[in-house]
């Protein structure tokens, strides 16, 4: 099962055309810390349990994020997401380190489910 990453710049025209789920896999401190705009809060070692409960369309664009380049957390919740079906699960691999490097604005705050 190959996962699909994506760019920054591939992201921001998603979240332009296609208004993706963006799932933030970090834990909830740095979730309420800063996140990416719009994304929803489900912790990796959560995702196995909660997924079906929180994101029931598994035809949905989703996109999992985490630290950065060296976070391993993203791939790992593509990996989990596509075993339980979901067909369209991309991961944006540079995550909050690459989204604040391209100056993009950032959301804080828990909208935790």
């Amino acid at each position: 099962m190959e996962i699909k990453i994506i760019t920054r710049e591939e992201l921001v025209n998603l979240q332009k055309e296609k208004k993706p789920k963006l799932i933030d896999v970090l834990d909830r401190k740095s979730y309420e810390k800063e996140h990416l705009p719009g994304a929803l809060s489900i912790p990796l070692d959560e995702l196995s349990g909660k997924a079906g409960e929180l994101l029931p369309n598994k035809d949905e664009l989703i996109i999992t994020y985490c630290g950065g380049f060296d976070c391993p957390a993203s791939t790992k919740a593509a990996k989990i997401l596509l075993g339980q079906g979901y067909k369209n699960v991309l991961d944006y691999k540079g995550g909050l380190e690459d989204y604040k490097a391209g100056k993009l604005p950032l959301e804080s705050g828990c909208h935790c489910q």
